[in-house]
């Protein structure tokens, strides 16, 4: 085994024996024995677009496939086995399809001639021998871009997956995620070829962010700015956490009028801005404040939870029973829902204790999406130019519970009194709770939702830009993120792909990046790493 595609990785290097995740060494073989049969898949598909064959179900196979790899998505051998059989499958058909067309159907590469072994053991046989440090004759800088590469379109694919699902897709992020995938079997290209793959997928990942909102808002409304309670209501209850909105409402509309209240979690927190899912009445509050807490948390919730994407490690066997998931998640042991029919979940819930009595917790405020920000425009402008607003500080990412993370909390709590703070990500459950109070009747901290409304973000920083004719590196905002797993990574990217410079990025930076690249990256983006949160300010502010 060795995976290093999270910022939790064994000593910031590569998990070798189990994932600091809780992936089991036969499960990271089967992963990477699915990407490597999608890269075979790929090349086809590549082939295919050249004689006018587009296949959907490759599409899509593909993005979720890949979704299925990120870290705390998967860990059922047995799904994964569905999948690298489906994969060759549709390999085999799309073959067939390219050789009646008349197109190039033979590859040097081994690949092409891939046969899945039909039980798991062997299955984990083959996935050990094609691991990411399997093919030694690749330099280290070259396999770096290229897992960065697979690593960021792990992100795409889940995004596009999303996006997919109320409907939004374009055919142009599928075409790259398999020119990519395909692209990893190529020994004649540069590592300027690989820096320009790597950039390529950044700016296909804002178009997927792109596709992504306009599914959530076309579906659900612009996010309105919500005081969220952060208590619990008498009675059943059942716990969304993830990112899908979809899973959300449906959810809702099954679990109406049952006597369920339902509770977000994580990333779920910002759903409840959208008008067309707080008009459900049980949808109450939010339950659980920060990542690291989810284990404890969990085990006292006392009702159903479901799960729509990574969110947490692996579950705890003394709560299994509890938990639902859903989509391309799922975990040995835990009960699997497929075609968002939530009535085990809902049962469940109905047949757990729920909350004997209200609490009354803190509340928090969501709903500060680019309509809600961009709608004050004017005032943010005027006090930037009174001086009343000093600066913009983007504080955002993932959150995780490896040490360092405290540094985003402390650097919020000492961001001066004339600086706004904007957030997304998990990554503000650091400090998503404090009070900042606010500037000319603004507030001081928004959140702006979940990861993928970095899409917001980056239209909020484009029209301050526009509005004070300079470009977005000129403007009095710094971006300091966190990073733990797949779609963070993907991010990045997008801001790299759009020329944004001076990011400071943390806990620490990616074991798969080598000093070389990070030297690219220097040059060009003047990427840094978080300090201490007093010296980091001083550098910004002066």
């Amino acid at each position: 085994m060795f995976c290093y595609q999270c910022e939790q990785t064994a000593k910031g290097q590569g998990c070798m024996t189990v994932g600091v995740c809780g992936k089991q060494p036969e499960v990271a073989a089967l992963q990477d024995l699915l990407i490597y049969a999608l890269k075979g898949l790929s090349l086809y598909a590549v082939e295919g677009r050249k004689k006018g064959i587009n296949d959907d179900k490759v599409n899509l196979f593909t993005a979720e496939a890949a979704f299925a790899t990120l870290t705390n998505v998967n860990f059922d051998p047995e799904r994964f086995l569905h999948y690298i059989h489906n994969c060759v499958k549709l390999k085999d058909k799309l073959k067939e399809k390219l050789e009646t067309a008349g197109g190039k159907v033979d590859f040097s590469d081994d690949i092409v001639n891939f046969k899945p072994e039909s039980t798991l053991p062997g299955l984990i046989k083959q996935g050990e021998a094609v691991g990411i440090k399997s093919d030694q004759t690749i330099a280290p800088d070259i396999l770096s871009l290229q897992q960065t590469l697979i690593i960021g379109l792990k992100g795409v694919a889940s995004y596009a997956t999303h996006a997919s699902i109320l409907g939004q897709e374009d055919e142009a992020v599928y075409a790259f995620i398999h020119e990519a995938l395909a692209a990893t079997l190529n020994k004649d290209l540069s590592l300027d070829d690989w820096v320009g793959l790597v950039l390529k997928c950044g700016k296909i990942n804002f178009r997927v962010m792109e596709l992504l909102d306009a599914a959530n808002t076309g579906a659900y409304g612009h996010p309105v700015p919500t005081k969220v309670p952060l208590g619990a209501k008498k009675g059943k209850a059942i716990l969304v956490s993830g990112h899908d909105l979809l899973d959300l409402e449906e959810i809702l509309r099954q679990s109406e009028g049952k006597g369920i209240f339902v509770y977000t979690h994580g990333e779920m927190l910002p759903c409840h801005g959208y008008p067309g899912l707080k008009k459900y009445p049980h949808f109450y509050g939010h339950y659980g404040t920060a990542w690291q807490n989810q284990h404890k948390e969990f085990p006292l919730f006392p009702g159903a939870i479901l799960m729509t994407t990574n969110c947490i490690q692996k579950p705890k066997d003394t709560y299994k029973d509890s938990i639902f998931t859903c989509g391309e998640v799922g975990w040995p042991g835990v009960t699997h829902i497929t075609d968002r029919n939530f009535a085990p979940a809902i049962e469940k819930a109905l047949a757990t204790p729920g909350f004997s009595e209200d609490t009354n917790g803190k509340s928090v405020m969501v709903g500060f999406a680019r309509n809600a920000v961009l709608s004050v425009a004017d005032k943010v402008i005027d006090a930037i130019k009174s001086k009343a607003l000093r600066h913009i500080f983007l504080v955002a990412g993932c959150d995780g519970a490896k040490p360092g993370r405290n540094y985003y909390t402390e650097l919020v709590e000492k961001i001066p009194s004339d600086c706004l703070v904007l957030t997304l990500a998990c990554g503000k459950f650091r400090f998503f709770d404090k009070d900042l109070g606010d500037i000319g009747g603004i507030p001081r901290l928004l959140d702006i939702g979940q990861c993928n409304d970095a899409y917001s973000a980056i239209q909020i920083a484009v029209a301050l830009a526009k509005a004070f004719d300079c470009g977005v590196n000129d403007l009095p905002l710094s971006m300091i993120l966190s990073w733990y797993e797949q779609k963070a990574v993907a991010i990045l990217l997008t801001l790299f792909s759009l020329g944004i410079k001076d990011i400071r990025l943390g806990p620490s930076l990616p074991a798969f990046i080598t000093p070389a690249v990070l030297d690219v990256l220097v040059k060009n983006f003047n990427i840094m790493p978080i300090t201490t949160p007093d010296e980091d300010l001083k550098a910004i502010l002066g």
